[in-house]
């Protein structure tokens, strides 16, 4: 950098006027025979350096933009003897260079730009990894994702290098599916007064001049239920969700998310709506509905199967929990029989301080039903303990009328009857708060586990009455369904990636530790 600068070239330019994107001058050219060149055209390009070949007087670049590469024919007949000079001594792979010219065909075939005039745009500092064996450091991969993003654009490394692309293209083919359907895209807060809309431990932070804590949301489905009340009937968000809850290939604390909200209708409207979306998604990524995940054929043709949570566990375990009625101790002794739990294990607690059998037979499920329902399955009829936000069934006393879909054995959606009663709804959010101070205080051990947290650190913070949420319902909202769908495990599932850090540019990752020397 500093040779260039001493020879008065500037290697971080302000701008580069571009004609044409390498897949464009690949189309337009497409016919143009080998040993054949457009003199009289004169084309710009831009991109990234990624292959490199000088022969004397001869130099091949290949770059590299967004859209595809194009090769550099340099020629130093064609360039000054200063910019001929200026290739061989400072253009390294890399390096991002503009350079204009004519189109020319190679006798071997390769369609060229045979280069007049060339600008270093920004010269890279740093060598990029190597070309056949790539960047094979998984953690760096992730921590430098800047570096990742070179890598995924520039060196052709590994099958995954496009996800981040088809996660662009999956998010907006969802828009595009909402608004032909009539939904109509808004935006809510991401700051908010109580952490609603799911249980999950959130993030809090501070509001100076409000003197107030705040909540980075959890869900967006209290405002957009509002949206409802306020008089729009077809309302969709997508959007980031941020929980402060533990980190794996299926979690991360930031993540994309598009819950839908459509008056009039109920549950089976949204199952019609997440077949939709999946398969049209799947079609866009892989222009077919049989698709490969982790080495498992998985089959996206319609429709999918519908089953219900109590008959599931009753296939899987031959226990008919419905039978227990609100007998939950003996439930909670069945339960740890079949997930053979012991006393003194760490995972007792899970299960003994379930307040009621519906969520006795939920740890069931989540445990031994739920890695099972490899294709796609719409589970049906949760329990209401478990349900804060869904109408009760008409049909079923305490059941609601919710589903969540699973694909290999991962939930991509979940959905409800939307419950509209605001007394329901008041007595649902206060019996769940109960509930969860009742969970804190069974699980306060004072045990300390490696990091030095307690047991009770997942259950630590408060949950609150949202009355704003409770308000509007009282002013009345439409009969509706709804649904959040998980939009990072979508992008996991149809681009084969074992790890939603694969999926997400810059995911979270813990503190780089210093080693002293």
């Amino acid at each position: 950098v500093e040779e260039l600068r001493s020879k008065g070239y500037e290697p971080y330019a302000y701008k580069w006027n571009r004609s044409h994107a390498a897949s464009q001058l690949q189309e337009i050219y497409s016919n143009l025979a080998n040993g054949k060149e457009c003199k009289e055209v004169s084309v710009s390009i831009a991109g990234r350096i990624v292959a490199r070949r000088a022969f004397g007087k001869l130099a091949f670049l290949t770059i590299r933009d967004d859209s595809g590469t194009i090769q550099l024919y340099c020629e130093k007949e064609s360039l000054t003897e200063d910019q001929f000079e200026q290739l061989k001594t400072f253009v390294d792979i890399g390096d991002i260079l503009g350079a204009s010219g004519s189109i020319k065909r190679t006798e071997k075939g390769e369609l060229s730009v045979h280069v007049k005039y060339f600008e270093i745009l920004t010269k890279s500092l740093l060598p990029l990894p190597d070309k056949y064996h790539g960047l094979t450091d998984i953690d760096k991969r992730y921590r430098q994702s800047c570096f990742g993003a070179t890598v995924m654009f520039f060196v052709p490394l590994a099958p995954n290098s496009f996800k981040i692309l088809h996660s662009s293209a999956i998010v907006s083919k969802i828009r595009k599916t909402m608004e032909s359907l009539g939904f109509i895209e808004v935006e809510t807060p991401v700051l908010q007064g109580a952490a609603g809309g799911a249980d999950a431990r959130p993030f809090v932070t501070y509001h100076n001049s409000l003197g107030r804590d705040l909540y980075l949301r959890i869900a967006t489905e209290l405002h957009l239920k509002r949206m409802l009340v306020g008089g729009l009937e077809k309302v969709f968000e997508i959007g980031r969700i941020f929980r402060n809850e533990g980190i794996s290939t299926r979690h991360n604390p930031e993540f994309t998310t598009i819950e839908m909200y459509e008056a009039y209708s109920d549950y089976q409207s949204m199952m019609n709506m997440a077949e939709e979306i999946v398969t049209r998604c799947a079609l866009v990524v892989h222009g077919k509905l049989n698709i490969e995940y982790q080495g498992t054929a998985i089959s996206l043709q319609r429709p999918w199967r519908k089953e219900t949570m109590h008959n599931l566990v009753k296939e899987a375990t031959g226990v008919d929990f419905s039978e227990f009625g609100n007998n939950v101790e003996d439930a909670k002794e069945v339960a740890k029989g079949m997930l053979g739990i012991g006393s003194e294990d760490k995972d007792n607690n899970l299960v003994q301080t379930c307040p009621s059998v519906g969520h006795v037979l939920n740890e069931v499920f989540e445990t031994i039903v739920e890695p099972t329902l490899i294709q796609p399955t719409f589970v049906l009829d949760y329990p209401v303990e478990i349900s804060p936000l869904a109408k009760p069934h008409r049909r079923y006393a305490g059941l609601t009328e919710r589903f969540e879909l699973f694909i290999c054995g991962r939930e991509i959606a979940n959905a409800f009857s939307e419950l509209t009663d605001p007394m329901d709804q008041r007595n649902r959010f206060q019996e769940q708060i109960e509930q969860h101070n009742k969970k804190r205080a069974a699980l306060v051990t004072g045990s300390k586990s490696a990091e030095g947290k307690t047991e009770v650190d997942d259950c630590s913070y408060e949950v609150s009455l949202d009355e704003d949420f409770l308000t509007s319902l009282e002013y009345g909202m439409p009969p509706a369904s709804g649904m959040g769908l998980g939009i990072d495990r979508l992008v996991m599932l149809l681009t084969n990636s074992a790890s939603i850090r694969d999926v997400i540019a810059f995911p979270i990752l813990k503190i780089q530790q210093q080693v002293s020397s």
